[in-house]
């Protein structure tokens, strides 16, 4: 199990490094100069050459990739000796709007995307498979066609929509719940709680219905296998046949996806949600970045998000590795 583990693990670094040189590619060996956006509007000559020597961007392309990587694991400074500002490893970079370390405004709204996005996957994690199982299984009767038509319902609606359908609901019209807001749980965990309510129920709605459908597709594909109807002619019990048996097998999918919708939440793609309810996470840096053509910041945020999505398959190929031991040897 420990060198399956080192083998994905050198896999994901092997990865995370390619997306990192395809990024800087992306946004720094474009036709658009950096310097030119940092200075604004009003940029002298002699001023935009200065900012080009204190961000390093008159240099070799070459020696600033290698000065940006070489910042990820010991940090780096920015310009003369008489305005030097250190970035403190892993490094990103500096804002160019607000002249702070790119990782320190990360880190400062990371936790309410840790928030919204684990809290939502364990909801629609649990609900999925629990309806899609249930399907299954009472296959043709009445809960079975009540799931899939919960499920399609949840494929029809948009995120906006089911989120400002909530907020009228519940904070408008009947003023059950607060506004909307992102409270840090070491601050208030009641208040953090009930803000998290509205976007929580907003995510486990459309992202239930993709967990039901593939649970129950998967489901019934287990039950039609020859062990399966061996495992009934033994006389087991029809719970321990469809969760030890039927659910184990069937989890290998259902987990695939899990892992990839739980990495990219965790690094900000709930984007919608987080404006609907006005929840200052990495998905909203994200667009104010690109608005802003705040390059550093666009470069954290994409990095940021493809290393959450890459760990989470770690994790998740871990898991295979865990509930059927045929992987480890793949």
């Amino acid at each position: 199990m420990v060198r399956y583990l080192i083998r994905r693990l050198l896999a994901a670094a092997a990865i995370l490094l390619v997306i990192t040189v395809i990024t800087f590619v992306i946004f720094f060996a474009l036709p658009s100069d950096p310097a030119l956006l940092a200075c604004g509007k009003t940029c002298s000559p002699s001023r935009l050459t200065e900012i080009q020597h204190s961000l390093g961007l008159d240099k070799s392309f070459l020696t600033q990739f290698w000065e940006f990587f070489k910042g990820l694991f010991a940090g780096r400074d920015y310009g003369d000796q008489s305005l030097r500002v250190h970035c403190g490893a892993p490094c990103l970079g500096i804002s160019f709007q607000t002249d702070t370390p790119v990782l320190s405004t990360l880190l400062g709204d990371f936790p309410a995307d840790l928030s919204l996005g684990l809290g939502a996957a364990v909801f629609f994690l649990i609900l999925g498979v629990g309806l899609g199982t249930l399907a299954a299984v009472r296959r043709g009767k009445a809960a079975d066609k009540a799931a899939v038509g919960l499920a399609l319902l949840g494929v029809s609606v948009q995120i906006y929509f089911v989120g400002l359908l909530l907020l009228y609901l519940f904070v408008d019209k009947w003023q059950i719940l607060p506004a909307s807001g992102y409270t840090p749980i070491t601050q208030d965990p009641g208040a953090w709680f009930e803000g998290l309510i509205l976007p929580w129920a907003t995510l486990v709605i459309v992202y239930l219905a993709l967990y039901t459908r593939l649970t129950r597709s998967s489901m019934l594909e287990v039950f039609a296998e020859d062990y399966m109807r061996t495992a009934r002619a033994k006389g087991l019990s029809s719970g321990k046949v469809v969760l030890k048996h039927g659910l184990r097998a069937a989890i290998t999918p259902i987990l695939t996806i899990f892992g990839m919708d739980v990495g990219s939440l965790i690094g900000g793609s709930a984007v919608i949600t987080e404006s609907v309810f006005g929840i200052n996470g990495i998905g909203k840096l994200a667009v104010d970045s690109v608005q802003n053509s705040d390059l550093p910041v666009i470069l954290g945020t994409t990095l940021f998000a493809a290393t959450f999505v890459v760990l989470a398959n770690v994790v998740v190929d871990v898991v295979y590795g865990l509930v059927d031991p045929r992987v480890r040897l793949a």
